[in-house]
């Protein structure tokens, strides 16, 4: 899954980060692929709108 999915479904760094409880600086040092784990939980949280 793709960074910019991701910010493009949620809005922004914020909001994407709230989603997954964790700090935007956290998503921030994110690279262009958002990290395995997070990408499983992101396909959670969207009912499978963003998927791994």
């Amino acid at each position: 899954m793709l960074k910019s999915d991701a910010l493009r479904h949620f809005g922004n760094q914020v909001k994407l980060a709230a989603a997954l409880e964790i700090t935007r600086s956290a998503v921030s040092q994110w690279g262009e692929n958002v990290p395995q784990g997070r990408a499983y939980q992101l396909q959670l949280i969207t009912g499978g709108k963003l998927r791994v």
